[in-house]
């Protein structure tokens, strides 16, 4: 479930989910980008062991990798949101930092 919430992350650039879900895919998603930042063949295959898209992995490596290449990390935000309303669950939106 996580590799699909990194997948839609990169996709969309922004993710709305549970809080507790949230801080976990953001943890997760900071170590991809990170590994973005080296464009070589081998941090291009231990990404896609995360990402499932390639099309994803290919975007992670030629726009967002060269975006964050100056910036050592905290290429994530966290904003809380209102509580679901089914069940009151805490939510969180996940959004990559301009």
């Amino acid at each position: 479930m996580i590799r699909n919430q990194i997948t839609d992350l990169l996709r969309h650039e922004r993710l709305r989910t549970t809080e507790a879900r949230a801080r976990e895919l953001r943890r997760e998603v900071e170590k991809v980008i990170t590994l973005a930042k080296h464009n070589d063949i081998h941090h291009r295959r231990l990404a896609q062991t995360k990402v499932f898209d390639q099309k994803m992995v290919t975007k992670l490596f030629d726009e967002l990798g060269p975006r964050f290449a100056a910036r050592p990390g905290g290429y994530t935000r966290l904003v809380k949101l209102m509580p679901r309303k089914g069940d009151s669950a805490p939510m969180a939106q996940v959004e990559l930092v301009p």
